[in-house]
């Protein structure tokens, strides 16, 4: 297999310095077992799970990647902030270090640095030590992570994300220099936000990032968690139909987020509902009438804005590929997604020296 070699790759250890995102409602234990084996990382999301689901999740990855109990396990989990502070005195967070992941994501909480310290605290009773990723919306949270939190990887975070991020983030190609430029001696930087191909990847390398997120590329896999109806929402969806707003957390009763934070969504009735001015109450009942019914109208899904790029449905092994070399998409699984990313982010930097 060929590699692309960055101070992530060598972090992780890993052949690509690709990334699955941690997506809620999305992502599965099936999805990132088939990432990880392809030669990239991934994240599994803790979201609204329980320890103990997580736990299971990660003893499947650990059997599917022939790693025997109580060592190290090559994932990551994604931990959301506000979640982790609506049960402050459960040891939720340490119960998952307890299986070793080899990262931890946190996002989206008002001090992710408590969470920071209780990493490290637990890591200094063990050998163990568990490298820590942020995500980042600006070069001051990037400055904070750093210096005061000593992350390990600052997630740059680009307000084309799909889900969750910064209502206020920059795009992606602004956000990821001016934190480099911020931070010439900082931690890695990993970008993220509306990657689906090897071209982005290649470019995001060039332009200072020592790996790169995707999560939309990911949604469009057999092992992605989204049921049919979802995936023909993004199937369907072109690079203009996604919007940033609380309209579907509202609905979707989990409308929690910090301040200046947002999801974007794939457009449909329920940002109708919301532009002719309905109240919340009217929004809701029409909502819950339309999932009753079967209707999808009025289906939530999550998506960036990359969304509109990809219009097959792979496994995520050929997905990696196919984003690293640009062959036509078939019907494959995750593993697909990744060598095709592989191919073709190899291709695109390989014509680099042509500018020279």
């Amino acid at each position: 297999m060929s590699t692309i070699k960055t101070p992530l790759s060598k972090l992780l250890n890993v052949n690509l310095p690709i990334i699955c995102a941690p997506m809620a409602f999305a992502g599965t234990a099936d999805l990132a077992s088939a990432v990880i084996s392809s030669g990239a990382f991934a994240f599994i999301p803790a979201g609204f799970d329980t320890p103990a689901m997580i736990r299971q999740d990660l003893l499947s990855i650990g059997k599917r990647l022939g790693i025997a109990q109580g060592n190290p396990l090559p994932v990551g989990v994604g931990f959301i902030g506000w979640i982790l502070d609506m049960v402050p005195d459960e040891p939720r967070l340490e119960e998952v270090l307890d299986e070793k992941p080899v990262a931890i994501w946190l996002a989206f909480g008002v001090d992710l640095g408590k969470y920071v310290a209780r990493i490290r605290a637990h890591d200094s009773k063990r050998d163990h030590k568990t490298i820590v990723f942020v995500i980042v919306n600006s070069v001051e949270m990037a400055l904070k992570a750093a210096n005061e939190w000593k992350v390990d990887v600052i997630v740059a975070q680009g307000i084309e994300a799909g889900g969750h991020g910064g209502s206020e983030s920059p795009p992606l190609l602004s956000l990821l220099p001016a934190i480099r430029d911020a931070l010439p001696q900082g931690p890695l930087v990993v970008a993220a936000g509306g990657v689906t191909n090897g071209r982005q990847i290649a470019a995001l390398l060039t332009a200072g990032a020592d790996g790169v997120v995707l999560g939309t590329r990911f949604l469009f896999t057999n092992e992605c968690k989204y049921n049919a109806d979802q995936k023909e929402a993004i199937l369907k969806a072109g690079l203009n139909d996604t919007v940033r707003t609380l309209a579907y957390d509202d609905v979707g009763r989990t409308n929690y987020w910090p301040p200046k934070h947002n999801g974007r969504a794939i457009c449909n009735k329920v940002m109708d509902d919301l532009n002719e001015g309905l109240d919340l109450e009217t929004r809701l009942k029409r909502f819950d009438g339309s999932a009753a019914a079967g209707d999808t109208s009025r289906l939530i899904v999550w998506a960036g804005v990359g969304v509109g790029l990809t219009d097959k449905i792979t496994s995520a092994t050929v997905s990696i590929v196919m984003i690293v070399c640009r062959k036509p998409l078939l019907k494959k699984a995750s593993k697909d997604v990744v060598h095709d990313l592989q191919n073709e982010t190899i291709a695109a930097l390989s014509k680099l020296p042509k500018f020279l």
